[in-house]
């Protein structure tokens, strides 16, 4: 870490957006080393402690799930192992075409507590609300700046989306319990919709499926954007020249309450700049997602999660044996990230600049584009919990939302969530057995628990059998290619990809 960042560098780093975990800054400075970069600085939760002498890093049990990885284990910041995520773990699963490794830089206390005085009028009041920056971190997270093309030529444009896909998949897991059936038909992104709109943190339902969007058909892939188009809220954003000119900050009521009329103005701008309809644009994006095949290892990787929340609910109370907290966290990563996509003018009808290219019949347009994903970081173990209490949340009010014939009801009570949440504590997930002599090649996991689990009711209080330990397990893991393979023994990360 060479650079050093100190309080009057602040002045050249500007607000571009934020979500729970960092604020996003923008490099509008001199230095050549720093043009075309983002800055992700961390924060912490309003009233908590801050970290002290940096930013703790993994837990305990994270150093055991993640033992395989020396690099991400021996991390010593926040910001080195996020580096580290990236380049070892998530780089091998999404491939390092579309992956920014980044790299991280030191900054001061002072540079911090600059910036945040800087920003304070640009972020969103709720974001200010519930989370400050930390400014105990030694080290922040830069990266390039994927709304632009470096180099860009004066007088060209750019323009970039950046699009949260969400789960592209419909669970299948036997864990899922018969009460929760309605997860297998009903997309996670829909049923949480109707959760977010009584939490007050959207104003419409969004009819995006992202079902379409991973579908491979280039019609579906259309109709997923144009559906994003219609209701952004923080899931789709578009950058002209690097500057956001549609959708929210960063989430919450700011992206759904879109500024009517300065939204209207930058499209028509954008229009007028690209030479582009508004359907053209959103047949651009459609194309290059359609044509690049960027989404297919996403949604690998998203599969890794065979088990449901409601199976790796298991797990986690025995993560030791666990190689599936591995592909859950992985899954996790995937389901939460953006991707952003860039595109501009290809002067001259070819591009030579070893980007992709699309023609667009519809325009008669040639434009080159880069795809990268963004926000791949590695979700905290500890968070497990928490995710299991808000999938059983999700189903619950959309179950009742639906019986009242769509009306919302706010008769969910935290004792609905821990009936659930109780039959999980304290028991451990269990391994098929392999009986000496049988080839590890034909055996299925034993499904006589989890078939007993999926005909128990809400309020049943079904006993579980207490895990058999065994010194040589069969484990069926889901690769990055959709295939199911058997392993015995131990299971270290690297098995995954």
């Amino acid at each position: 870490m060479a650079m050093l960042l100190r309080a009057e560098d602040a002045k050249d780093w500007i607000y571009k957006g934020e979500g729970a975990a960092n604020i996003v800054l923008s490099y509008r400075g001199s230095s050549l080393f720093l043009l075309g970069k983002v800055l992700r600085i961390q924060k912490v939760p309003k009233g908590s402690t801050k970290s002290v002498n940096g930013c703790a890093v993994l837990s305990r049990h994270e150093k055991l799930l993640w033992g395989d990885v020396e690099e991400l284990v021996e991390s010593k910041s926040k910001d080195i192992a996020q580096q580290n995520y990236i380049k070892h773990v998530m780089s091998h699963m999404l491939g390092p075409k579309y992956i920014d490794e980044g790299t991280y830089v030191t900054v001061s206390r002072e540079f911090l507590e600059s910036v945040e005085k800087n920003v304070h009028d640009q972020r969103p009041a709720w974001r200010i609300n519930a989370a400050e920056v930390d400014t105990s971190c030694d080290s922040a997270f830069l990266i390039s700046d994927h709304s632009v093309f470096t180099g860009t030529p004066r007088g060209d444009f750019c323009v970039a989306v950046e699009i949260k896909p969400k789960c592209g998949f419909l669970p299948s897991s036997e864990f899922i319990t018969k009460a929760n059936a309605i997860k297998k038909s009903v997309t996670r992104f829909r049923m949480h919709q109707f959760l977010k709109l009584h939490q007050g943190e959207i104003s419409n339902i969004s009819e995006y499926n992202p079902l379409d969007l991973f579908s491979g058909s280039k019609d579906r892939i259309y109709q997923a954007i144009t559906t994003l188009f219609a209701t952004p809220q923080n899931n789709f954003r578009i950058f002209l020249n690097g500057s956001l000119i549609f959708g929210g900050l960063g989430g919450g009521m700011d992206s759904a309450a879109v500024r009517s009329h300065e939204e209207n103005t930058a499209i028509k701008d954008l229009i007028k700049v690209s030479g582009l309809q508004l359907p053209g644009f959103l047949e651009l994006v459609a194309e290059a997602i359609f044509s690049s095949g960027v989404l297919d290892k996403l949604l690998a990787t998203q599969k890794l999660d065979v088990l449901d929340i409601e199976g790796a609910i298991h797990a986690y109370y025995n993560i030791i044996s666990q190689p599936c907290m591995v592909c859950k966290n992985l899954a996790a990563t995937a389901k939460d990230c953006s991707l952003m996509i860039s595109f501009r003018p290809v002067q001259g009808g070819s591009a030579a600049s070893g980007y992709n290219s699309i023609f667009l019949e519809s325009s008669n347009q040639n434009f080159e584009y880069k795809a990268y994903f963004i926000d791949l970081d590695m979700k905290p173990l500890e968070k497990m919990v928490h995710y299991y209490e808000l999938d059983q949340k999700i189903v619950i009010f959309y179950m009742k939302s639906k019986d009242l014939g769509g009306s919302l009801c706010d008769s969910i009570t935290q004792g609905d969530i821990m009936r659930r949440r109780g039959r999980y504590a304290g028991v451990q997930f269990q391994f098929s057995q392999t009986e000496a002599g049988t080839s590890s090649s034909t055996q299925q996991p034993e499904a006589s628990s989890a078939a007993q689990h999926s005909e128990s009711c809400p309020s049943s209080s079904a006993q579980h059998d207490p895990p058999v330990h065994q010194s040589d397990d069969e484990i069926h893991m889901q690769d990055g290619s959709g295939r199911v393979r058997p392993r015995r023994g131990p299971t270290v990360v690297r098995d995954v990809w």
